[in-house]
């Protein structure tokens, strides 16, 4: 579980960083990082993160076990985001079927491309 701080809730959060932020597309996912947060935050805040898992993923109990999985997975690698950054990860509904060894595998090389969109990975 990520503590509340670490979450993205309303959408006007999700929105500013799908439109302004970096994107890379992985098989199973589609991640949107923001560096900069416009708006101020408390002091010892962290980077956020919060995810988009549609109806074209599964039905509902399917939808909430990829939640869940990303989640964790995101939690292990929340330490290399900015303090100031969001990140929002959208599941593709290849992400239903995956091992969680593919959805962080996914994610890692996603977070190489948006932190340095120098880099191409596979």
């Amino acid at each position: 579980m990520l503590p509340a701080q670490a979450r993205l809730r309303r959408r006007p959060e999700f929105t500013a960083v799908v439109r302004s932020g970096r994107r890379a597309g992985r098989p199973t996912m589609v991640l949107h990082l923001l560096p900069e947060r416009p708006e101020p935050r408390p002091e010892g805040a962290g980077p956020r993160a919060g995810f988009v898992v549609g109806k074209a993923v599964g039905n509902s109990v399917v939808r909430h076990r990829v939640t869940r999985r990303l989640r964790a997975v995101v939690r292990d690698e929340l330490h290399r985001l900015p303090d100031s950054a969001d990140l929002v990860v959208r599941a593709r509904p290849e992400a239903a079927d995956a091992p969680s060894e593919r959805l962080r595998a996914d994610l890692v090389a996603g977070l190489s491309r948006v932190l340095d969109p120098g880099v191409r990975s596979r």
